[in-house]
């Protein structure tokens, strides 16, 4: 059974979601000092790489609709593969930086497809 492509895009919320309560009032200096919110936000970064190259398998012409998918996806590899090593201040870029239009993006589509 295929799993309605709403489900990737309510994974990906959730992560992004997370991923702000985890960092919220840290800067940069508390981030790289705390392992644990360091290991959950990697964690919540590969839950968001899965589920849109999930997605992007399932329906491409929605999955394309987010901007930067394959990016994102290879952010995903890195994390769980190690091709290439991420430090600690390239996760907290993207989390200040890349977050809020990947949540954005995904909500719009949510909205559109009627957010069960």
């Amino acid at each position: 059974m295929q799993r309605d492509p709403r489900a990737f895009l309510w994974d990906v919320r959730e992560s992004a979601l997370a991923i702000q309560s985890f960092t919220a009032g840290m800067d940069a200096a508390a981030y790289v000092a705390n392992d644990m919110a360091q290991a959950a936000v990697e964690r919540k970064f590969e839950i968001i790489g899965e589920a849109l190259s999930q997605l992007a398998k399932l329906d491409a012409p929605l999955a394309a609709r987010i901007p930067d998918l394959p990016q994102i996806v290879a952010f995903r590899n890195q994390l769980i593969h190690g091709y290439a090593t991420v430090n600690v201040s390239t996760v907290w870029n993207v989390t200040q930086n890349a977050l809020q239009p990947l949540l954005d993006a995904v909500q719009t589509l949510l909205d559109e497809l009627g957010d069960a």
